[in-house]
């Protein structure tokens, strides 16, 4: 029996997604750094936003008795690591200040959680709109209705 997530969690997951990932790009934006590190930061939290989402959906699927490879599972696990250490690295080696490189580490954090918030949501509002599909009676389904009176 799957729940319906609460609008305030959807609210708040789709929030802090947003605010993440505007604020990683605005900080990159107003950098004084070469076009090629900005493109290196932004290729950097993309990669962790897929690599997120993928891993997520991967462990889910599994709990779930789906069939997922172990191959898929092991890269999905190795490329938001490879992210997460691409991330720490280039903010070792870059001339920003301290307060600056932990900026960008925070708001990449916050924007690979925030994925995986968005991505549980909608799994579940799916499921949970299936759920109540399957129980509607026959006579609502034929008619589109999923909703009882």
């Amino acid at each position: 029996m799957v729940q319906k997530p609460t609008v305030a969690f959807v609210g708040a997951s789709w929030a802090a997604l947003g605010l993440g990932v505007l604020s990683f790009v605005v900080g990159l934006w107003n950098a004084g750094m070469d076009r090629s590190e900005k493109g290196f930061y932004g290729a950097v939290l993309v990669l962790g936003l897929f690599a997120a989402v993928s891993l997520q959906k991967s462990v889910r699927d599994r709990t779930e008795g789906l069939p997922v490879s172990a191959l898929y599972l092991g890269l999905s696990w190795s490329v938001v690591g490879i992210s997460v250490i691409m991330l720490v690295v280039g903010l070792w080696n870059s001339g920003l200040t301290l307060s600056e490189k932990g900026f960008y580490g925070l708001a990449f954090a916050m924007t690979l959680f925030a994925s995986v918030a968005v991505q549980k949501n909608v799994r579940d509002n799916l499921q949970y709109d299936r759920q109540q599909q399957q129980a509607a009676p026959e006579s609502y389904r034929r008619a589109g209705m999923t909703d009882l009176p």
